[in-house]
Formats: structure tokens, sequence, C-alpha cells
């Protein structure tokens, strides 16, 4: 089905734009038909029984984060828009039966502004019911800080002095170098890429009269993390297989993707060598046996199936967050990261022999 991407040693830029379509295509129809046809939770497949309550909101709420901005986007690509509008329709169905903050954010118009009286008050109160939850210290308080912004986006009561304690609350475990700890440890994980920067950068981007003082403290951490992140990325495409939660895939990219999408990549990386990296790293994922089950559904792994490299906590609803990866999809067809020539990323460069400016180190 994606082999057409495969055949081609230098795929063109309009080629590589419809394999991360046909992509996120793929990886996303299985849950949004089957939610808008109320069959998610029956048809999900069960991985750790213990986490099966919650593994569909899961599915749908990482899913939605990556695909919403391309949800949001102009396109004039007449097949795009088709898939486009199926997407949307799928995805207001799905709306009765879970909710995500972070992508009514991402797609302000597409969401929100078209959603039903009915379903806003549903979201509402279901986004009101989780604050009896009190976050462990750790990335989860971002999700708290998240869910009052998606009060404030719906035009509901937003407590912002719980988004105040919990972003200062991050900003303390700061460890340097744009890296924070996921709490006052520091973890060897791309968690400040799954979670940590992406929702910092949002939060305080969205609430810019209230932190105005930080915003460029917050985005220029981030933009150090994403040049790291760019470097990791091995000459054929790999990266390494560290820390917690490597089943999430290429979401270990979600930065690097906002990055692109928010205009904060640093000057020293062309955006065409960031799509043509993660091209490579979403193909060699992709391409690999055994990662979707014969139904289409994600199956743990990296490469393929390896249940054995899923946690605890990890149901095949968390898996969804490598959508992440497509963000870009949410810029103009037009624009820089799509049309411009194919580039080596960095590690491709230097093993080229290329004479590139030595990498630094975020002083503040």
């Amino acid at each position: 089905m994606l082999a057409f991407l495969e055949r081609r040693k230098e795929p063109s830029p309009s080629q590589q734009r419809e394999y991360w379509i046909r992509s996120m295509s793929i990886i996303s129809e299985p849950v949004l038909q089957n939610l808008a046809n109320g069959t998610l939770r029956e048809n999900l497949p069960v991985f750790k029984p213990e986490r099966q309550p919650y593994a569909p909101l899961e599915a749908f709420g990482r899913l939605a984060n990556g695909i919403s901005p391309w949800l949001e986007v102009e396109l004039r690509n007449k097949n795009e828009q088709i898939l486009q509008k199926k997407h949307i329709e799928l995805f207001h169905k799905a709306l009765d039966a879970a909710f995500l903050c972070q992508a009514l954010l991402r797609a302000p118009n597409s969401i929100v502004q078209s959603m039903s009286a009915n379903v806003k008050d549903h979201l509402i109160q279901a986004l009101e019911i989780t604050r009896k939850i009190d976050p462990l210290d750790n990335n989860w308080i971002l999700f708290a800080a998240m869910v009052e912004t998606g009060l404030s986006v719906l035009d509901a009561d937003c407590n912002y002095k719980r988004i105040d304690k919990y972003i200062q609350k991050m900003l303390s475990w700061y460890k340097g170098d744009g890296i924070y700890g996921d709490g006052p440890d520091f973890h060897f994980d791309y968690y400040n890429s799954f979670v940590i920067h992406p929702m910092l950068v949002d939060l305080v981007q969205h609430h810019n009269n209230r932190y105005e003082e930080i915003v460029n403290i917050v985005v220029n951490r981030a933009k150090r993390y994403s040049v790291i992140l760019e470097r990791l990325i091995s000459p054929e495409g790999y990266y390494p297989i560290v820390g917690r939660s490597i089943c999430y895939r290429f979401g270990a990219f979600h930065l690097l993707a906002q990055a692109i999408l928010k205009n904060f990549l640093d000057d020293s990386i062309h955006p065409a060598q960031v799509r043509c990296a993660l091209t490579k790293v979403i193909q060699n994922t992709i391409s690999s046996s055994g990662t979707f089950d014969k139904s289409g559904w994600l199956q743990p792994g990296v490469y393929g199936s390896q249940p054995s490299l899923a946690e605890s906590y990890v149901s095949v609803g968390s898996l969804y967050l490598l959508a992440t990866v497509f963000l870009p999809l949410g810029l103009s067809e037009s624009h820089e990261f799509w049309v411009a020539d194919n580039q080596a990323w960095t590690s491709k460069k230097m093993i080229g022999g290329q004479n590139i400016i030595a990498d630094g180190h975020l002083r503040e």
C-alpha cells in the first residue's frame, strides 16, 4: 500500500508529502471510523487488559493531537480536500465519545467553531470531571494545565491559578541545555519531545498575555531540544531506542514536527532536511512487517510487533501518539517545508564529508 516510496531512492518533495498523507490515513482511519460507528471499545485490540478502559480515549486523543492541524489548513489539492473532509466528519462523530484539549488549540476552527452545542456541553462536563484527579509530580501536571486551557477554548470556566501552578513547577525542573526533568529527577528518554516541550510551548503561546515574560525562554529551550532531536536521526533514518515509552515510535519527534508547524526551527537547520529525515524515519517504521495487525491497528513495538518493549501502562491506544509527527501537514502545500528541494540532514551531511557548523549548547 505504501511501497511506492520504497521503490524510489530520492522521492521528490511532492511524493514525500503524498507519502505522509497516505501514512496518516492508514494510521488514523481504523480509530476514527470505529469511533464514528460506536465500535472502538469493541474492536480496539486488547493488549493490557487493565489499561483497556482508557485505551479508546488514548487512541482518539493522541491521534487527534497529531492530525488536528491538517484538519485546519486550507488545501488546494482536490483529492486531499476530499480526504480532509472525510476525516473532519469522522472527527466530529467521534467527539461524542472522547476528547482532547491540545487538539482544540491546534484546530479551533474546524473542531471548536463547528462543534454542536450538545457535543460542546458534553466535552466541558467531561473535562471538568478530571479536576478531581491530582496529577503525579511528572509530565502529567501539564495534562492538568492543558485541560484548563481546553476549557478556556470552549468558553467555559478556566482555573488559571491551576495553569500557573503547573507551568511554574515544570519550569523549576529545568536541567539545562533545553532539557527538563520529568519531575525533579532527570530521565534519559523522549518525554521532552513526547509531552513536555510541545505542551509547554502551546500553553504559554496560547496564554501569551499571561506569560509574556517567559514565552521566549520556553520557545528557545524547545528550539534547542529540536536541534538535538534532528541530530539524533542517523543517515539511514534510525534513532536511538532508549528510555520509556519507545513504542510510541516516531512520536519521539513530536517536538521537531511542532518546531516546523510553529516556525521555531533553529536557523542552522533547513526545513527540507527535516522533511527528508522524518520521511525516512516514518518509512523505516511503517514498512516493518508487523507494525500493523491484519485489521490495520498498530501493534506494540518500534519496528514491527515487539510487545516486550511495552511498559505496563502502554495500551494499543497509547501507541497513537506517533501521529504527532504529522503536525507539518497543517502547513500550506506551498510552504517551504513541502516544496524545497531535498536536503541531507545533519548526520547524513557529516558522513558525506560536508564541513558543517559545530554544535553548541543553550546558554541561559
